[in-house]
């Protein structure tokens, strides 16, 4: 198993990456820009801790001598990169995304420069041009977002840095995860936490097409990609599209209280695709990972995580 860099790993995604990597028995090495908790790990490099799953490190990625620094102190021969800046509302067109292909293009060169080998990192569906029902990797790419167009500037210097070098990457473009962790802005968790309350939830008409994967499985997903010789971007998808009305009618069955779901309340935003699919058939057929959990099943397992902290 490899020595594995992971960033994010606090986050909404990383927490779940965390658990898969450690589960498949990598050595995994976490930076956090906060301070880590755990017991002290002379082993890990200055500042080091462990929680058990992890070495934990405090690295601001966004810091040159910093990020560079636990780089080379960590020496990992396998990279997982999660961080990124995704404040809800506003990452969508925020100048921070900027900031955040630098940093991403500065922690790769790191890693290579300290004999990196295989490097995942987390792209997103945001990059294509979105003008279809269903994107395979070989759709149009025309990032209509900020977000979209850092990301996918990232991933072209990317894949030229890592091919000069011989080091092999792979690209995960996330579609629509949700579960537990996730942000209380967000969908799922907006919904849920307003009619456990027993306050209205306002939505939109809930037309929009959209695939949406559960947190587990996108963890999953990178995990299998890091153990596989897949090369290039992978959709980290499920391959089925549900309404935004079906996956808040499953909210709503599971807490038992549909009349206080307000339909229409929220504007369609502008600029959104009417439907927005992963052709899944890159990470089932190379990669060898399938998404386990059905859309219900993981509505409902979100629900009641979310219950359990309303109680």
């Amino acid at each position: 198993m490899s020595r594995v860099l992971l960033t994010g790993a606090s986050g909404f995604i990383g927490r779940h990456a965390l658990a898969a990597l450690a589960g498949a028995g990598h050595e995994v090495h976490a930076l956090s820009r906060r301070q880590p908790h755990g017991r002290a790990d002379g082993a890990g490099g200055a500042g080091a801790v462990s929680s058990g799953e992890a070495t934990w490190h405090r690295a601001d990625l966004t810091d040159a001598g910093e990020a560079e620094r636990a780089v080379r102190e960590i020496g990992a021969d396998a990279l997982v990169h999660l961080a990124w800046y995704v404040e809800h509302g506003t990452y969508w067109h925020a100048r921070e995304n900027v900031v955040w292909v630098e940093a991403t293009l500065r922690l790769l060169r790191a890693f290579i420069a300290a004999g990196g080998r295989r490097a995942v990192l987390a792209g997103t569906c945001a990059e294509y041009e979105w003008s279809r029902e269903r994107y395979a990797e070989t759709a149009p790419l025309g990032p209509a977002t900020m977000y979209g167009v850092a990301k996918n500037a990232t991933r072209q210097v990317a894949e030229r840095l890592t091919a000069d070098a011989e080091v092999e990457l792979a690209w995960g473009r996330v579609f629509m995860p949700y579960g537990p962790g996730e942000g209380r802005e967000r969908l799922l968790a907006s919904v849920a936490t307003a009619l456990l309350a027993g306050a209205p939830a306002p939505v939109s008409q809930g037309t929009h097409v959209r695939d949406f994967i559960h947190v587990e499985d996108v963890a999953g997903a990178f995990a299998a990609m890091l153990d596989s010789s897949v090369q290039g971007a992978v959709n980290v998808g499920t391959g089925h599209g549900h309404s935004i009305r079906e996956i808040v009618e499953l909210i709503a069955q599971a807490i038992g209280r549909p009349e206080l779901v307000r339909w229409g309340a929220v504007a369609q935003r502008d600029g959104e695709p009417a439907h927005l699919v992963a052709d899944a058939g890159r990470l089932i057929d190379e990669v060898g990972y399938t998404p386990r959990l059905e859309l219900r099943e993981g509505v409902e397992r979100t629900v009641a995580w979310w219950r359990e902290r309303a109680a």
